[in-house]
């Protein structure tokens, strides 16, 4: 049996393709990866090949592809029902889906605000009436599922799943513009960015040769 490639973009820059990344070394779930530098010459040619909606990330196991970061989660919670890819309690689980789903859809205003990059601390930048509000409610939404199901551990759930691999970018975005949080989701923030797999992505990205003008602030 082959092993699964998950096709990632820049480490310093791809937010996407942390969300699957991320569980998947976190759960110890094997896997080979393979970096396409964003909008260099060759993007156009080498992402068609691999990804039917020609962005990153996306998952080949054999003779399947999964592209979009919600299926590719969802995928591997099928594939490896005891990882722990989602909580074992279904309340826990249904909000734990919730929250993943907010982060896929929502944090515009912040996301557009605070790029993401690994190799700069960027003190007081990205602040707006937008972000603010972005950040006012994802600490609510941190308080509220640490407080409803998170004693077992120091994640949104406790023990580490698919929602917090959603929010690891912003995790990053918040250390890196060095925002003003709450106790509790300081804590959070520092768990996370404790991980071995945090601190593996964000080494990796910050010796990254490429630049991405757009998402560069300076």
């Amino acid at each position: 049996m082959s092993t699964p490639l998950l096709i990632i973009g820049n480490k310093n820059y791809s937010s996407w393709s942390l969300r699957p990344w991320i569980p998947m070394k976190v759960l110890e779930i094997d896997f080979d990866e393979r970096l396409i530098p964003l909008f260099d010459e060759n993007w156009d040619a080498a992402i068609a090949e691999v990804s039917p909606s020609r962005k990153v990330p996306c998952l080949i196991d054999g003779g399947l592809t999964v592209w979009e970061t919600m299926a590719i989660l969802e995928y591997l919670n099928d594939k490896h029902p005891y990882a722990g890819v989602w909580p074992d309690d279904i309340a826990a689980r249904a909000t734990a889906r919730s929250a993943a789903n907010e982060m896929h859809g929502g944090f515009g205003a912040l996301r557009e605000a605070m790029p993401m990059n690994t190799r700069k601390q960027l003190p007081g930048r990205g602040i707006n009436d937008g972000s603010v509000a972005d950040i006012t409610r994802m600490q609510q939404l941190w308080n509220a599922c640490r407080t409803a199901h998170g004693s077992g551990g120091d994640f949104l759930f406790g023990a580490f799943c698919a929602a917090d691999a959603m929010f690891a970018p912003v995790v990053s975005r918040l250390v890196a513009y060095e925002v003003e949080l709450d106790e509790v989701s300081q804590a959070y923030v520092d768990a996370m960015m404790a991980l071995p797999a945090m601190q593996e992505w964000h080494t990796a990205g910050a010796a990254e040769p490429w630049i991405v003008s757009h998402d560069e602030l300076d």
